[in-house]
């Protein structure tokens, strides 16, 4: 239980730290510009994706299905993050 805790705490920074990237960067150049809502749908993403990573982990016993099942989620993440970020699919969400 104690290491499934402490996976859940790296998760949880690592999304957090992710997040500071774009704050940090914002301090030296104008060409990255983040609304509160994007670091709300940021945030949802990352910790979102984390937690549900975090469930199959757990729930999922076997390594070759633990595999699939993360590979799989993260695909789906970078598919909406790609899409936020520049419509790579042309839906009314598309960023630019």
């Amino acid at each position: 239980m104690l290491t499934q805790n402490k996976r859940l705490a790296a998760i949880l920074l690592t999304a957090g730290g992710l997040l500071l990237l774009p704050l940090i960067a914002m301090q030296f150049t104008t060409e990255v510009d983040w609304s509160p809502f994007d670091f709300l749908v940021g945030g949802i993403l990352l910790f979102g994706t984390g937690l549900l990573i975090e469930f199959a982990l757990r729930r999922i016993k076997t390594v070759q299905q633990r595999v699939l099942v993360v590979g799989i989620i993260l695909f789906v993440l970078f598919l909406v993050w790609a899409e936020l970020a520049v419509g790579v699919f042309g839906t009314p969400w598309a960023g630019s």
